[in-house]
């Protein structure tokens, strides 16, 4: 039996991926998890996984292609039965205008008939622009408009050769000379110096979804926010412990305790492990948290996976794995789309403090700044301690402040007393 292969909703703003790369070509067996496809979102390459097994019977979409969630991408089946005849819909084609018949005027006479309208005949690439990702990008950075270019790629498809060769043909334009003209009068009074134009610079595709998302985000979660200061001393001494008998790939950083903790944490207050609706909270089963990870093109937060049982090692190796493949593009559907609360760290940079904006629709975001030396008063006397600041902001239609007190105050005890973090 044919089995269709969709493009899927990778987050809940995707409405579109663009397919960059087969990774199975026709005739190849296919079992459910081998990676068939590399697809391009808003905000990441993403890897796609089959959820059937089957053999590769044709490819819908060829590379380059961008196309809506939902539609087919790919016909997987048996390799003795027939391949069914699916193609692309056509784009939506205009008609021509039809020239409505004069109408009499008042006193009997026909005004003067105007001529009517040719009917227009769509351009052979009406539709979706068709022009490789990598192709795209190089436009943008050469402020080429790409419409106005002709592809040399199958199917008139607009490839990155094409598009240098329009920047370099721009280059070598010279620039028009005009005219002399006659001196000019002279000015009573001199005009004030133009201002100085302003520069427009285009946004990348995970700056635009960022901006909608945060937007989406502060327009419909009521948050409220919570910070302590927690003290990391006795964790940073467990960690140094711990990272000398570990191999390189096990270091665990200060980033992976948060992730621990968290989890810890999530399992003995649910209510941030989940997300609001019209019939009322969804409690997710499973505990997956997305990290901030910070690319050249804008941040993106990926998510590690079923963290209910993991452990602090088993999560440093998984974390390292995870920004790794961030960089390069090789992240799963689920691992884009599948978090459940949010870290963002910016303790790397020296920040102290960092308050975030929750990821919808998610129900809380932890920022967490650096540990720093402080003094702190203990025990009646006052002494040096390694603190780092965290701030909650949560949707208080899902929890409410002195939920959110217990669940911080969580955090912090299980950072304060490391030892629980490795049970």
């Amino acid at each position: 039996m044919a089995i269709e292969v969709t493009m899927p909703q990778m987050g809940a703003d995707m409405t579109e991926g663009t397919l960059v790369r087969w990774m199975k070509q026709v005739g190849d067996q296919v079992t459910r998890g081998d990676i068939i496809a590399e697809i391009e979102t808003d905000k990441a390459t993403v890897e796609l996984e089959a959820f059937d097994s089957g053999v590769l019977r044709k490819h819908v979409v060829a590379e380059g292609e961008t196309v809506p969630v939902g539609e087919v991408i790919a016909i997987l089946g048996d390799a003795s039965e027939a391949v069914p005849d699916v193609d692309r819909m056509p784009p939506a084609v205009t008609p021509a205008r039809r020239v409505p018949e004069p109408v009499p005027t008042a006193n009997g006479t026909e005004p003067p008939r105007q001529p009517a309208a040719a009917a227009v005949t769509p351009p052979a690439n009406a539709g979706r622009l068709r022009i490789s990702p990598v192709a795209r990008r190089v436009a943008h950075e050469a402020g080429i408009d790409v419409t106005a270019l002709v592809g040399s790629g199958p199917d008139g498809r607009i490839l990155r050769r094409d598009v240098e060769a329009a920047a370099k043909g721009a280059a070598s334009e010279p620039a028009a000379v005009a005219p002399a003209a006659a001196a000019p009068a002279p000015a009573v009074r001199r005009a004030a110096p133009a201002a100085a134009a302003a520069t427009t610079e285009g946004l990348s595709k995970i700056r635009q979804a960022t901006a909608r998302r945060m937007t989406l985000s502060k327009q419909t979660q009521p948050h409220y926010y919570l910070t302590l200061d927690v003290d990391m001393t006795a964790a940073m001494e467990f960690r140094r412990a711990l990272n000398a008998s570990a191999s390189e790939a096990q270091h665990v950083s200060v980033n992976d305790m948060v992730v621990k903790a968290c989890a810890l944490a999530l399992q003995r207050h649910p209510k941030f492990n989940a997300e609001f609706s019209d019939q009322g909270l969804r409690l997710h089963e499973a505990i997956n948290i997305d990290i901030g990870i910070a690319l050249d093109e804008g941040l993106i937060a990926p998510a590690l996976l079923d963290l209910a049982h993991k452990t602090l090692g088993t999560i440093a190796v998984e974390s390292k794995d995870l920004v790794e493949r961030a960089k390069h593009g090789r992240l799963r559907a689920d691992e884009y789309s599948a978090g459940t609360f949010t870290i963002t760290n910016l303790g790397a940079y020296g920040v102290e403090s960092l308050i975030g904006i929750i990821n919808p629709p998610q129900a809380a975001i932890l920022g967490v700044g650096t540990v720093m030396a402080k003094p702190v008063v203990v025990g009646g006397e006052i002494a040096i301690r390694q603190v780092m600041k965290v701030a909650l902001s949560a949707d208080h239609r899902v929890s409410d402040g002195a939920e959110g007190a217990r669940f911080i105050k969580e955090i912090q005890g299980l950072l304060e007393n490391p030892v629980s973090l490795a049970l």
